[in-house]
């Protein structure tokens, strides 16, 4: 097996996919990353057994074959070389040779065919989507999801077509992110946890440009971007019926300006409590009283304007909560749907349903 490129071609593809390859590994093979050769096409191909990527380049003086060699020590091999330099990489025996230059390298490898790979996923659910619309999707839902949970359904991200609409939901249990978008094509209806890794992934790879051909299969989502190929294992698991937990009728609405309460609610969060991140929110026509307090008695009080006509009362939040919704919503103003202290709040933009945030109470 050979192949030679310039330094960049190279650079790129590892680039794309080295984040898949763990630092600790419970098989050695799952350090390397597979490059195969076949008809001038070379694939790079790094995976942890939960989510794999392929990202494929073209390239010169090529021999046909498919090796591993370690993913990490390659990558920083093709970095450290000078831009624009010609790379030459070959295989002779168990060692592989990168040469660059008047630089060469030999590294160990292990045969491809311990290499794990994923089949043919037979989609049952197969369309096509805006990079930035999948991406914007992602980016307004990912932090609700949950880290380690022991409800091992939550550690992921609810991918739900029901024919008409994309939505992305998350959910730790205190706090839930759903947001969604009009297909154009009308694929059908399948719902899918795809698990935090494969989300963290994904959203780094997404851009801002072209289109995405998704496939959902029994047991993997794919989806392919331009020259990256990225397949996830789905969690087994039911996601909670998260339309139960969305406040339907909030009898209480405020509005206010999106980036003055951000900025109240970040002052205020200086003295909460460090543990619990507790503020208290205090409810007065056209007034937000905002305070918070710690165990070393200090405390903290903020007024905002707002546009309120219901009757006083007072609920507890998570203050990073808040702040996560209220910088997923965007815009100029930001809507909370309140309904009594022990009930969840929804956060939102004012007219707009296609982003919604739910954020439980805390005791104070």
């Amino acid at each position: 097996m050979k192949f030679t490129s310039e330094r960049e071609r190279i650079l790129e593809p590892l680039q794309a996919i080295i984040g898949v390859v763990e630092r600790r590994q419970t098989m050695p093979v799952l350090a390397n990353v597979l490059l195969s050769v076949k008809g001038g096409l070379l694939s790079v191909t790094a995976t942890d057994l939960e989510v794999e990527l392929v990202a494929t380049t073209q390239v010169t003086g090529s021999s046909d074959g498919d090796i591993t060699v370690p993913g990490r020590k390659f990558l920083d091999i093709v970095r450290a070389l000078a831009d624009k330099v010609v790379v030459t990489f070959s295989v002779t025996g168990d060692k592989a040779t990168v040469k660059a230059g008047k630089s060469r390298f030999t590294l160990t490898t292990l045969p491809a065919s311990e290499f794990p790979s994923i089949d043919e996923i037979n989609a049952q659910l197969a369309f096509d989507v805006e990079q930035s619309a999948l991406k914007s999707l992602i980016d307004k839902t990912h932090f609700s999801m949950a880290q380690q949970d022991v409800r091992y359904y939550l550690n992921g991200m609810l991918l739900e077509s029901d024919g008409k609409m994309l939505r992305t939901v998350a959910t730790d249990g205190h706090r839930l992110a759903l947001c969604e978008m009009e297909l154009k094509t009308k694929p059908g209806v399948q719902q899918v946890i795809v698990p935090r890794k494969g989300i963290l992934e994904l959203q780094r790879l997404l851009g801002n440009e072209g289109t995405v051909a998704v496939q959902i299969g029994s047991n993997h989502v794919r989806i392919t971007l331009g020259d990256i190929r990225f397949t996830s294992k789905l969690i087994d698991g039911r996601f909670p019926e998260y339309n139960r937990v969305i406040p339907a009728n909030p009898n209480r609405i405020v509005t206010a300006d999106r980036e003055v309460l951000r900025a109240a609610l970040h002052r205020t969060a200086i003295l909460s409590n460090e543990k619990y991140r507790g503020i208290r929110l205090a409810l007065r026509q056209n007034m937000l009283l905002l305070t918070a307090h710690n165990p070393e008695q200090e405390e903290a009080e903020e007024e905002v304007e707002v546009s309120y006509a219901g009757e006083e009362f007072e609920v507890g939040f998570n203050v990073n909560y808040l702040l996560d919704a209220l910088s997923a919503v965007g815009g100029v103003e930001v809507e909370l749907g309140l309904t009594d202290a022990n009930s969840s709040c929804l956060v939102r933009a004012p007219g707009n349903a296609s982003g919604r945030y739910v954020v439980m109470p805390m005791r104070l």
